[in-house]
């Protein structure tokens, strides 16, 4: 199913020339795992510090899109330029699924917002990263199949940051969208689970 995760490698083709300078200057695929999942604490506290703020909400989409490109950028440095790593695989999975709930939870604080949305969503976005790293527990890839992973969830709370920003507060609309993030999410599990499953089989 069609996924934002489709663009990816026209994002990389982007990225690599900025990649080959830092690997050239010695920065390290963990290094820039770290540097994401770090601004996203902050940006996280800042949400969650001062709810329905302005400035908060307005970085929002500007964090979580350096922070696509540090995570494709600490992909590339790990398969391109000899980085892999053990400690690299768990701190991309986990960093990955902590910035997401650092991101995201204080949106449950919004009085116009309902929390167990949010909470629900957030709840199935991890579950759909384990399901995906299943897949290689059970001898499969790693699954990253839609129509709802990581870069779908940015560019929905994203969005949603955005718009409460410039003062855009119905209930309504945010039960909408948050509503429809949680029926994507389910079945992006479903999804996952299955074609793991089936390239298993298949292999």
């Amino acid at each position: 199913m069609p996924t934002v995760y489709q663009l990816k490698s026209r994002f990389q083709d982007l990225l690599r020339p900025l990649c080959r300078s830092l690997a050239a200057a010695g920065i390290t695929a963990n290094q820039v795992t770290l540097a994401a999942l770090g601004l996203s604490l902050l940006e996280g506290m800042a949400l969650w510090l001062f709810p329905g703020a302005f400035l908060p909400l307005l970085l929002l989409p500007v964090v979580l899109f350096i922070r696509m490109g540090l995570n494709a950028i600490d992909g590339m440095l790990a398969r391109e330029h000899d980085q892999k790593s053990d400690l690299g695989a768990v701190l991309n999975e986990l960093g990955d699924v902590v910035s997401d709930a650092a991101l995201y939870l204080p949106f449950a604080l919004l009085p116009f917002v309902s929390g167990p949305l949010v909470v629900g969503l957030v709840v199935l976005a991890l579950i759909g990263e384990m399901t995906g790293v299943i897949g290689v527990q059970i001898g499969a890839s790693r699954r990253y199949d839609g129509p709802f992973g990581k870069s779908d969830r940015a560019v929905l709370f994203g969005l949603c940051g955005l718009l409460m920003a410039f003062g855009l507060t119905s209930p309504l609309l945010y039960q909408i969208l948050f509503g429809a993030g949680l029926a994507l999410s389910a079945l992006t599990i479903l999804n996952r689970s299955r074609a793991a499953i089936e390239e298993k089989k298949s292999a």
